[in-house]
């Protein structure tokens, strides 16, 4: 049978993992391993993927990546506590302590001016962001990894200036299956910190402890956080602290980032390894006795075979010597071996394959988890099932059960949206429009006091309040949108709805995490391009990208809502309900395109943890938005301010660069003229009309008002016809995004892209439009 057959409730033990590179690599790294027994606890709504429970924690997997995994059905038997043994007492080994090694004055330490770098590194929900805050407060910068569209945050620790922190995204392992993993390896291989904070989740410790296994084959000075020590002991568990140092020879510091304790040790132990570069005293973790010593072997003589390669390439050699036996292709590769040497690697690999009776990568992956099971079995007191995973297990029968996930789903981003757009963050966007508005009164009047010249007059008032004050409006929306997804994204409930929205978005080639992002688009395409940083795949964040614009935001309601009033008086609110769907439609039909032709391939597969339910930090929440909001402002504004005295520019000027009275002699009205020709197919061969939509490129909103100036005479309900208005409605609904939305991808997917985007929707919208006027013209209109 395979994991896929499983009955909920049932337990089976893990005979052979299937498929083959990254993914089976990511899937051992996991835990799913040949031994270990695995339990499904539910299907999702639909039936697909399951949710299943390993080494203590919650994972998903596809149906279809479950079938690949074979196992043999068994009865659970109930776990007992581990009792720690009390009859040796462990002395506290003293490790990253004054005193025992390096009494003072003594020893080698750095220079005192020298910049103590630290890498911080810890699986996803495993508190790092929070013990980040901790360590940092304010003194934090954010930008990108070199290459990725990977969040990179810096600081200093706080009291210690002559520190720098990096917080590496929340990863599983050292494998390069993600490129948060690819990132997380190449920094602490390239850059070389001068020491490591591993974050380990106490109340699952057998997890995270994978990865520190990866770390402490990096030979770089570490500290161990063992967050969440709170939890622990409030469910009955208990670690042994002095143990587990002498076990893994790096010092553990418990500590409870939330409630801010144990950080000033944890500290203190950072900066004393770091400073005295007092590496892991540790890092051979195969049991000779093991299975023969048969992975023992192959990995001394894999150590021997490329040592002089890995000390040239600057790589730790028994990481190296790891990487090359699951095949990692990437150290393979920067260790330049000749053709003999990788002859003797197979020979290697395939001698351990037949003494072990596992392949390689597996092989590893056991001994890995084998040492974890000695570690937890002498160190740790397992807790009784926790109260957090009690409460999740009670709140997961709604808001993941078959008939009320997508009903409760539906209700909690309804009144996201309702709070953003109409209430909270409606509110502070007209606070935020009434303070631009009475600042540039104040300067319009002391210009015109002053006697400015009329052009510097214009450009300060009409180009910079008015038209940059129009973009600014939309900060507080991205930040009160950010402050939902933040309690939503951290109290666990983004992962669940990934988990029951998945197979909808698989047919059409993305993943279940893309469906939030796609939601946002409706209210406003700048948040939901910035939101698109929490997918894991490079191939899933741009496809969802661009597919946000076809998601109607609120800034085309104006419009809607205009011409629904002007021309389909009786039935304004169908027309403007079969927009949103015409968007959601042709969505899904471009998306079709994308994956046929752009992004090749299935959507990543979907292994993911689900933690259990937590109260959102504050300290966490506000950091973000101030994150966010830093981050539109100089990122985003750039691009606005550029394009928006460009606009202005063109507005005011003729071509002989007078400054104009009336719109009609602008340069963007005869720039609108030479485009009417491509408007005409599509009945809208008007410069007016063509102005207006330059202007929409600016804010959706403006597009109504310039058509009634430009219109004043004549009135556009009395000039338009009712097909000119139909391809005009479906026109906006598609064309180029605004300005700070285009802005927004320029920062995630680059200038090539951002360019892509404008002139695609506006192939798509024109199609789309000559598709309606065609069928109007059909039906007599």
């Amino acid at each position: 049978m395979t994991v896929k057959d499983l009955m909920v409730g049932q337990t089976a033990r893990i005979d052979v993992v299937g498929g083959e590179g990254a993914l089976r690599q990511h899937f051992l790294d996991m835990g799913v391993i040949p031994g270990a027994e695995i339990t499904l606890v539910k299907l999702a709504p639909l039936g697909d993927p399951m949710e299943l429970r390993i080494h203590g924690y919650e994972l998903t997997l596809r149906l279809a990546e479950a079938e690949q995994i074979q196992a043999t059905l068994v009865e659970r038997e109930a776990e007992d506590n581990v009792e720690v043994s009390k009859k040796q007492e462990i002395e506290h080994p003293g490790l990253g302590e004054e005193g025992k090694y390096h009494p003072k004055g003594s020893g080698n330490p750095l220079p005192d001016e020298e910049i103590l770098t630290f890498a911080l590194v810890g699986n996803q929900n495993c508190g790092k962001t929070t013990l980040f805050n901790q360590l940092t407060g304010s003194n934090q910068h954010v930008g990108n990894f070199p290459g990725v569209t990977v969040d990179r945050k810096d600081g200093a620790i706080r009291g210690r200036y002559n520190t720098s922190i990096t917080d590496l995204p929340g990863i599983y392992s050292m494998s390069p299956y993600s490129s948060e993993e690819l990132v997380s390896r190449d920094f602490v291989l390239n850059e070389k910190p001068k020491a490591i904070i591993n974050i380990v989740d106490a109340t699952n410790i057998e997890r995270n402890l994978y990865l520190t296994m990866q770390l402490l084959e990096m030979d770089i000075p570490m500290v161990i956080a063992l967050n969440m020590m709170d939890e622990l002991r409030g469910n009955g568990g208990s670690v042994d602290v002095n143990r587990m140092e002498k076990l893994l020879g790096v010092p553990v510091v418990p500590i409870s980032a939330a409630k801010n304790e144990g950080i000033d040790e944890l500290v203190h132990h950072a900066i004393h390894i770091a400073h005295y570069q007092e590496k892991p005293q540790i890092d051979d973790f195969c049991d000779v006795n093991d299975h023969g010593g048969s992975v023992h072997r192959c990995i001394h003589a894999m150590i021997h075979l490329i040592e002089d390669h890995a000390q040239k390439a600057q790589i730790p050699v028994r990481f190296a010597a790891s990487k090359v036996i699951e095949g990692d292709e990437r150290i393979i590769k920067r260790l330049q071996l000749d053709q003999n040497e990788i002859e003797m690697v197979k020979h290697i690999t395939k001698q351990m394959e037949t003494e072990r009776e596992l392949d390689c990568s597996a092989a590893i992956a056991d001994m890995r988890f084998s040492f974890i099971e000695k570690v937890c079995g002498e160190c740790v007191v397992k807790p009784h099932e926790s109260k957090e995973h009690l409460r999740s297990q009670k709140i997961d029968k709604y808001l993941t059960g078959k008939y009320t996930a997508i009903p409760i789903f539906i209700i909690v981003m309804g009144t996201v949206f309702f709070l953003t757009f109409n209430v909270i963050g409606a509110f502070l966007q007209g606070l935020l429009e009434m303070g631009i508005g009475a600042l540039g009164d104040v300067t319009d009047k002391a210009l015109t006091l002053a006697g400015v010249n009329d052009v510097i007059h214009g450009l300060v008032i009409n180009g910079i309040f008015e038209g940059v004050g129009s973009v600014l409006s939309f900060l507080p929306i991205i930040v009160t949108m950010f402050f939902f997804l933040s309690l939503l994204e951290d109290s666990g409930y983004i992962a669940r709805v990934a988990f029951f929205m998945d197979k909808i978005l698989r047919k059409i080639g993305l993943s279940g995490r893309s469906i939030v992002p796609m939601l946002i688009g409706f209210g406003c395409t700048v948040p939901a391009v910035m939101s698109t940083r929490t997918l894991p795949s490079d191939r899933d964040r741009k496809m969802t990208i661009l597919l946000t614009p076809f998601m109607s935001c609120t800034a085309k309601l104006p419009i809607y809502t205009f011409f629904a009033a002007a021309f389909f008086p009786r039935y304004g609110w169908i027309v403007v309900t079969l927009l949103y769907f015409l968007g959601i439609i042709l969505g899904v039909l471009v998306a079709l395109i994308y994956k046929k032709v752009l992004f090749k391939g299935e959507a990543v597969p979907f292994v993911m943890e689900l933690p259990n339910y937590r109260m959102p930090s504050a300290r966490s929440v506000m950091q973000l938005l101030w994150e966010k909001a830093k981050d539109f402002l100089q990122k985003a504004f750039t691009v606005i301010f550029v394009a928006t005295v460009v606009v202005w520019f063109l507005q005011s000027f003729d071509l002989h660069f007078n400054l104009i009275n009336d719109s009609k002699d602008s340069i963007l009205a005869m720039i609108s003229g030479l485009l009417v020709p491509l408007f005409k197919p599509i009945g809208l061969g008007d410069w007016r009309i063509v102005t207006s939509l330059i202007s929409g490129f600016m804010a959706k909103e403006s597009v109504v008002s310039v058509l009634r100036v430009l219109f004043e005479r004549d009135g556009v309900e009395n000039v338009l016809s009712v097909l000119t208005a139909s391809s005009l409605l479906v026109f906006s609904l598609l064309y180029t995004p605004c300005v700070a939305a285009v802005a927004s991808i320029k920062r995630e997917m680059g200038i090539k892209w951002a360019v892509m985007v404008v002139l695609w929707q506006c192939v798509v919208a024109w199609i789309a439009a000559l598709v309606v006027r065609i069928i109007g013209m059909a039906m007599g209109f």
